[in-house]
């Protein structure tokens, strides 16, 4: 190991605060264990065949370990195969990959998450009434847990909710909201809305306040707007992942596995949720970005 050991993380995105938090956790890891790192994404989510060429090319520097955030987990097996057969350790993080090549995957427990903000949904609306989905996508693990654990937790506790939509935007903010007014003007009872990621929740917030209506919003991740919302009453509150902490574990994790020490199928990375209450809670403040 004389040269310096390099681990390249391809994230889903880069434009999020979410994926700084990321890179800012892996920065602080690659400095305390001694590695170099880079951190590079696509510029939307929806860029799927520009995060392969991505991982191609850090495939091609022939790096020690990889950390990788699938944006389609099965488009990418191909190259994780191709990586798995030069014996480079793959770490997933934030979305798992429908295969076993990831020695580990260091992810928020989405669907526990999801669980928690429905049993929130549930309090706020008096356990009863019409209630639709905001979600980034359904072909990521994220997209799938998030929207699952949610409507499995309303289905299973909650006899008197019903959910009168599920759509998805992509995780774009311009049309979550567009998604969001539809729903809205097809449902004038509806009672809550669940919005899975910042562009998705963010977009919800938008729609409430362009269609004037009242409504109980419950996101997911952190960002300014989301606080902002939470502050001001717009947004009922939100769950926050640990963006800096799945960094943290992404690269650590790596250094173990090059180390030939045995992981854990899944490194949980936390989850919390967050609301006027406790949003300046330090313990709180400290995994919100903005």
């Amino acid at each position: 190991m004389a040269q310096e050991t390099y681990i390249p993380l391809v994230s889903k995105g880069f434009q999020h605060q979410f994926w700084q938090a990321v890179k800012q956790g892996a920065d602080q890891a690659a400095k305390d264990y001694k590695v170099k790192v880079t951190f590079e994404g696509p510029e939307t989510e929806a860029m799927v065949d520009k995060q392969i060429d991505m991982l191609s090319a850090a495939l091609a520097k022939k790096p020690q370990a990889l950390g990788f955030a699938a944006l389609d987990s099965k488009a990418a097996i191909p190259l994780l195969k191709k990586a798995q057969a030069a014996k480079i350790p793959v770490v997933a993080f934030d979305s798992g990959v429908d295969s076993d090549i990831p020695v580990t995957t260091a992810t928020t427990d989405n669907k526990a998450a999801a669980a928690l903000a429905a049993d929130k949904m549930a309090e706020l609306i008096g356990k009863s009434g019409e209630v639709a989905l905001v979600v980034h996508d359904q072909t990521s693990r994220t997209g799938i847990d998030r929207r699952d654990g949610f409507l499995d937790r309303m289905k299973s506790t909650y006899p008197n909710i019903k959910i009168v939509s599920v759509q998805y935007g992509g995780g774009d903010q311009l049309k979550s909201t567009e998604i969001a007014k539809s729903i809205l003007q097809a449902s004038p009872n509806l009672k809550g809305m669940f919005g899975a990621n910042e562009g998705s929740a963010i977009g919800v917030v938008n729609a409430a306040k362009e269609t004037k209506r009242k409504i109980v919003i419950v996101g997911y991740d952190s960002g300014k707007q989301q606080k902002d919302a939470i502050k001001d009453g717009t947004m009922a509150g939100a769950i926050t992942q640990n963006p800096v902490g799945i960094g943290y574990k992404t690269v650590e994790a790596a250094v173990k596995a090059l180390k030939g020490e045995t992981l854990p199928k899944v490194i949980d990375t936390g989850f919390y949720w967050y609301d006027k209450s406790n949003i300046a809670d330090p313990k709180i403040a400290a995994v919100l970005y903005d």
